[in-house]
């Protein structure tokens, strides 16, 4: 019984896999192209937030 349940769940991720393989495939021929000043709008957030967690880290170890 224990096998089974192992190649099943084998099963189940290789088919999740195949999935999501095909979904990423085509998100990226069918998805939007970015643009000149996507990555500096995302620059902004991301520094913030790693700000964020190196404050926190901070406080902790304080």
């Amino acid at each position: 019984m224990d096998l089974f349940l192992k190649m099943l769940a084998a099963l189940a991720l290789g088919m999740m896999a195949f999935y999501a393989w095909r979904a990423y495939q085509h998100w990226q021929q069918e998805g939007p192209k970015a643009k000149k000043g996507d990555w500096a709008a995302v620059i902004l957030p991301l520094a913030l937030v790693a700000g964020l967690v190196a404050l926190l880290v901070a406080f902790v170890r304080a």
